[in-house]
């Protein structure tokens, strides 16, 4: 299994990140990964691969996502400011702190520091957006830069673009529960009770959400129905969106948009995924500096969640923020010479 190592070199600037690997083998762009031999050794570690799927859809986690679906569709036709604005801000909380800012930039990447309780009200936000628990949600992302576009990667469009989009959540068995199995990818996250109860339980904080949504509509309308309609707005039509904004960067960043950095993979920056994610869009830009909590490098590259983290600091509540400097002249990524 290819090995990462880290570290943080500071100049009297901001911090750089730095990152050296091991390098996997390129599977070209005009083959699939299906079928490929696999050793013995290798199973294991791409448990989360197509290999290893064991066949058939999952069933539990296709109704619940046709469910939302649904819902969604449904709720296009009782709009109200009222419940856009909701929407708007749970969608913030969810998608921007939650899933850019917690599980991505701070617990896979640990491109910053913040308080334990800072970290643990962001992972809740983060299961707001019914993507899994912590260690379910980092596990898979590691794994993903372990073998990004070659045989082991969780969703690389090489498997097709539908696959990388929604294919690989519907396939298979649902690890979504199972800390046990991740904890080889995620020890740190496996040794602190919180996420380990958050990944057991991460359905709680959006049922709770919902019931909060129920009786906020329920007031505002004064009528059951009002309630209904919040909850469609605030939980089915907001999370189906947040679901296919996170699968875009899945799918979409990694077979249309430009290469700033030659990694060893196909990965690619949008700038319109970008938009509708906070930032997560500038993909090339993060797989050639993994550690980096900043992903647009250059002025014109918004990146909310970045905002987000350099807010924290000017309060206190992020620290040791790593930044990757971007060289124009000699565009490399990190831990090339």
């Amino acid at each position: 299994m290819p090995q990462v190592a880290t570290k943080v070199l500071q100049d009297g600037g901001p911090a750089v990140a730095t990152q050296t690997q091991s390098t996997p083998v390129k599977a070209s762009n005009q083959t699939t990964l299906r079928g490929a031999a696999l050793k013995p050794h290798e199973r294991e570690d791409i448990r989360m691969g197509r290999e290893a799927l064991g066949g058939g859809i999952n069933w539990v986690t296709a109704g619940f996502i046709a469910a939302f679906h649904v819902g969604a569709i449904v709720a296009l036709f009782f709009f109200s400011w009222e419940r856009l604005a909701v929407s708007a801000v749970l969608w913030i909380l969810a998608i921007n702190v939650g899933i850019g800012v917690c599980y991505h930039r701070l617990l896979t990447h640990r491109g910053f520091q913040t308080p334990k309780w800072v970290e643990y009200v962001m992972t809740v936000c983060a299961t707001l957006a019914l993507e899994g628990g912590p260690i379910f949600w980092v596990a898979v992302h590691r794994v993903h830069h372990q073998h990004s576009d070659n045989l082991g990667d969780p969703h690389t469009p090489k498997e097709g673009p539908w696959w990388a989009h929604i294919g690989w959540m519907v396939m298979g068995r649902s690890m979504h529960t199972k800390s046990t199995t991740l904890s080889r990818y995620v020890p740190d996250l496996a040794r602190d009770r919180f996420h380990v109860w958050m990944s057991k339980y991460h359905w709680v904080s959006l049922v709770g959400c919902g019931v909060l949504l129920f009786g906020l509509g329920g007031l505002l309308d004064h009528s059951l129905m009002g309630g209904v309609k919040m909850v469609l707005w605030g939980i089915f039509l907001r999370v189906t969106l947040g679901l296919h904004a996170t699968w875009l960067v899945n799918s979409a960043t990694h077979l249309w948009g430009t290469r700033r950095f030659q990694t060893k993979d196909d990965s690619r920056n949008s700038f319109w995924v970008a938009l509708i994610t906070g930032g997560e869009g500038w993909h090339n830009n993060h797989h050639a500096h993994p550690v980096s909590a900043r992903h647009g490098l250059t002025w014109y590259e918004i990146d909310p969640n970045f905002y987000i983290i350099w807010a924290l600091s000017k309060i206190g509540l992020a620290k040791k923020i790593q930044v990757a400097r971007f060289d124009k002249a000699n565009p490399k990524p990190a831990g090339t010479s």
